[in-house]
């Protein structure tokens, strides 16, 4: 599933191409990808809009129209944004296409059909549940203290969930608590308060390590894997610790990286480095 720094990546991508662009026509050839308003009221509300501001909450993509509302995108798995010549037709796998005032189209596809399109006034009616951004100021030590305080919940889920900090995903939180030396497993309430000001810092660093490197794509697969919206991958696999690397050596120790299941997701850590023994909880 793209993660904050692959949507960031789509986001800066996109926004020089759409911005000033006018939707001329709408097709919806998946109607459920469409979660709000209908599929009428959408096509009838894109038409005629035009790309104005971008900006993103978590994983959420905010494509801002001059007209006042916001078309919220969320990827999922597999869905993908982007730009063809208006000649080309949808593949299988699209679900939406938006042509545009220069002769080339917009398309939504998505295999696995989990992505889903938002059009609305209130973008806070989406959003609302979102805990904060983890490269904002209120991301801070004092504020992930407070929430972990008491939990009871592994470390991973915590981080997984997105009303405690919006954005974060299965590979940024592995390699998160790799580079804090946190044990995915370990109850949240457990940490000490130095190692909170580690994860908070790791959670940033790895974040913004990964934008710069316009995020991971793993696997060969154009349509199941994440590609930027110019179809090349992200080049940030290549700097991953433990994600994925499950019986590799640990990049500081060697010993082989292991794997466990938490929050029903695959979790890699080393546990020389991330050791689980002889903390409380």
């Amino acid at each position: 599933m793209p993660e904050l720094p692959e949507v960031e990546t789509y986001l800066r991508e996109l926004e020089p191409t759409l911005t000033g662009r006018r939707v001329t026509a709408v097709q919806v050839f998946w109607p459920r990808t469409i979660a709000t308003p209908s599929v009428d009221a959408f096509c009838q509300g894109m038409g005629g809009q035009v790309f104005a501001h971008f900006g993103r909450r978590g994983k959420f993509m905010l494509l801002g129209l001059a007209g006042g509302d916001t078309l919220i995108v969320h990827l999922r798995m597999t869905g993908r944004l982007h730009l063809e010549p208006a000649s080309t037709g949808p593949s299988p796998h699209t679900h939406v296409v938006m042509a545009l005032d220069d002769g080339r189209a917009l398309h939504y596809t998505d295999t696995r059909k989990f992505g889903r399109l938002w059009l609305v006034s209130d973008p806070e009616t989406v959003l609302g549940h979102l805990g904060p951004e983890p490269l904002d100021t209120d991301f801070t030590a004092a504020y992930l203290t407070g929430r972990l305080a008491g939990r009871r919940a592994s470390i991973k889920a915590l981080l997984l969930d997105q009303g405690v900090v919006a954005g974060v995903g299965n590979i940024y939180a592995d390699e998160a608590l790799f580079l804090a030396g946190i044990h995915p497993a370990r109850p949240a309430g457990s940490l000490a308060p130095a190692e909170v000001e580690r994860l908070c810092g790791a959670v940033t660093s790895v974040l913004q390590q990964a934008i710069e490197r316009q995020g991971s794509s793993l696997g060969d697969s154009p349509w199941q894997n994440y590609r930027r919206p110019n179809g090349q991958p992200g080049s940030f696999q290549d700097e991953h610790k433990v994600f994925q690397r499950t019986g590799q050596p640990c990049v500081r120790c060697g010993q082989p990286i292991q794997r466990m299941v938490i929050a029903q997701r695959g979790t890699h850590f080393c546990p020389h480095c991330q050791p689980l023994a002889g903390h409380p909880g």
